[in-house]
């Protein structure tokens, strides 16, 4: 009996499922049917992104490698302005009980959920927000994925 992965776009936000993890038999990662980013982030569990909520997907050293929906929205910062920064820095991200659950979720490979988080970057004021952070479950180059869901508005 098959079982079905869901997955999200770092792009667009999308949400799919799929029996296979590979794009058909080839060993190549599943590609986004909506807007067609190279790769997805497969979820353990279904995950229902707010709708102005932001993405990032990073390396496996926490450097941005992708802007995706809501991110200029919230951090007011361009792709090209960030890509290739460490995550932490691009963002201002300090989160509220001092841990860096970005490198909790980079060294376990777990996720983790509803962690507040206050946002700062670009001269623009601290916004708060909530992350969920999700690792690649890969056996190639890890990485993560980074929504932001806001909070308060600046």
């Amino acid at each position: 009996m098959s079982h079905e992965h869901y997955f999200i776009c770092p792009h667009c936000g999308h949400r799919s499922m799929g029996t296979d993890r590979n794009a058909g038999f080839r060993r190549e990662a599943r590609g986004c049917e909506k807007c067609g980013f190279a790769y997805l982030f497969e979820l353990l569990d279904d995950y229902y992104p707010a709708p102005n909520a932001a993405f990032f997907a990073c390396d496996s050293d926490a450097r941005i490698v992708d802007c995706g929906r809501g991110s200029f929205e919230l951090t007011g910062l361009r792709t090209e302005q960030v890509i290739g920064q460490p995550l932490l820095e691009a963002l201002g991200l300090r989160f509220e009980d001092g841990t860096d659950h970005v490198g909790t979720a980079l060294e376990w490979e777990v996720r983790v959920k509803a962690k507040p988080v206050e946002v700062s970057s670009g001269g623009e004021p601290p916004a708060g927000a909530v992350a969920d952070i999700f690792p690649a479950y890969d056996d190639d180059e890890g990485g993560l994925l980074l929504v932001l869901t806001p909070t308060n508005h600046h």
